[in-house]
């Protein structure tokens, strides 16, 4: 049978993004006989067996051969020594690569295959509302664009890029985005803490903040900026914060930032 859902699919790598994608994928109808995850570790096959449903094993064998789709799953430095004993059964196969600064050149070697596809998901895609940059090389049809957008989709929202180099911004911007929220909200609740309030009320207050400014700007047709002119009233307490915060370079700083995690990732690339 070789329905979509029937379809099979091989992951290299059974951690939090593989797991995402196993359970938007089952989510969405595929078969849990169809996927098949190469996970050398006892415990996480066990979790990833009993969560799903699906084979979970140690090592490659002849059954990848039968994947229409692989998804690498390892980290980036893991890959040579995950793909070797995989590489002379996957050839066929679309690839498809959650993996950080592994090029498709590398990819497209290691594997034997020209159909690749790198993404660049986060961590909120273990809730459904991540988003993943994507690139394809030229030998991927559009057939096999619209398999990967399935996979993703249950995941959060996707975003096609003409050039693999945009992928170090994507990976700057959204890939290590989750941590620059954590770290602001961190942030609030120290100074919630230090300003009297409880862990657990700071805790709301900048978790709802966050998320609630997050929806509004979604919704709003309005610019950030914009929305900040409506909630920043000359003398004010929201004025008196944000004059600080250029005070300090607080804006000039995190953009710099943002550029150092695009350069780190260009240099990952080239490792």
């Amino acid at each position: 049978m070789n329905t979509p859902a029937h379809r099979r699919i091989a992951f290299i790598g059974g951690g939090n993004m593989a797991s995402a994608l196993i359970g938007g994928l089952l989510r969405a109808g595929h078969a849990a006989a169809a996927v098949t995850v190469i996970e050398p570790f006892e415990a996480q096959r066990d979790k990833l067996a009993q969560a799903f449903g699906v084979l979970a094993q140690a090592a490659a064998d002849a059954r990848l051969a039968d994947a229409a789709t692989v998804v690498w799953a390892v980290k980036p430095q893991l890959f040579a020594d995950a793909a070797a004993p995989c590489a002379r059964f996957v050839g066929q196969a679309l690839q498809v690569s959650v993996m950080a600064g592994v090029r498709c050149a590398a990819i497209v070697a290691a594997s034997g295959s020209a159909r690749v596809v790198r993404a660049m998901p986060n961590t909120p895609a273990l809730i459904g509302q991540g988003v993943a940059g994507l690139f394809a090389t030229a030998a991927v049809d559009a057939a096999a664009r619209a398999e990967v957008d399935a996979l993703f989709a249950p995941t959060g929202a996707t975003l096609w890029l003409a050039d693999e180099g945009d992928l170090d911004a994507v990976t700057a911007l959204s890939g290590s985005g989750p941590a620059y929220v954590f770290y602001f909200l961190e942030a609030m609740m120290q100074a919630a803490a230090e300003m009297g309030l409880s862990e657990a009320q700071g805790r709301l207050l900048a978790q709802h903040t966050f998320a609630g400014a997050t929806a509004l700007a979604q919704q709003s047709p309005l610019p950030p900026q914009a929305l900040r002119a409506q909630v920043t009233s000359k003398g004010g307490t929201t004025h008196a914060a944000i004059s600080s915060l250029e005070a300090s370079g607080v804006k000039a700083a995190f953009v710099q930032a943002l550029h150092a995690a695009r350069q780190r990732a260009a240099e990952l690339g080239r490792v």
